[in-house]
């Protein structure tokens, strides 16, 4: 078995040089020295949904809210599977109901699913939501613990809450 080299601080690296952090996966960060800080890793979790009509959802996401459409594919108005990416990061993936499919297998039925999006500009995003007719539930306001933050419903009925909380560091 070949033994994997090691960084100078006696780290094992990939074959591409990078280090590796005790899971195994590459570690990155942003330059290099003192003060450089770790690059968030790549989304892992990927919230999903169903919808009635998931090409019109998918043109709502996009026009509305500013997802970017990464990949779709089905046939005609069926999607089997579609995956939305953020610009400031993370995701959805999302489909069509399916004939015939218990409610209770698969992802969240149709108006039942909620979500935070993390933007560093939460006005922007809620004058694109206004301008592409949004039903905006929440106006943009302050929160208690300091997020800018606005709420909206998708034409399936399903909730998005966008403002600048990013959680708490680790």
């Amino acid at each position: 078995m070949a033994s994997t080299p090691e960084t100078s601080a006696g780290t094992p690296e990939t074959s591409a040089g990078t280090p590796e952090t005790s899971a195994g996966t590459p570690e990155t960060s942003e330059g290099a020295g003192e003060g450089s800080s770790k690059q968030p890793p790549a989304p892992q979790v990927w919230p999903t949904l169903r919808a009635q009509d998931a090409r019109g959802l998918i043109r709502f996401l996009v026009d509305a809210f500013g997802f970017e459409e990464t990949v779709v594919y089905g046939d005609g108005d069926r999607v089997d599977h579609a995956q939305l990416s953020r610009p400031e990061g993370g995701g959805v993936m999302l489909g069509s109901v399916r004939a015939g499919q218990d409610s209770a297998d698969g992802p969240t039925p149709p108006g039942q699913f909620s979500a935070y999006v993390v933007t560093a500009d939460p006005d922007a995003v809620h004058a694109r939501a206004k301008a592409a007719g949004a039903e905006l539930t929440t106006d943009l306001h302050v929160t208690d613990y300091g997020s800018r933050d606005f709420a909206a419903r998708d034409p399936e009925g399903n909730r998005w809450y966008f403002g600048t909380y990013r959680g708490e560091p680790r």
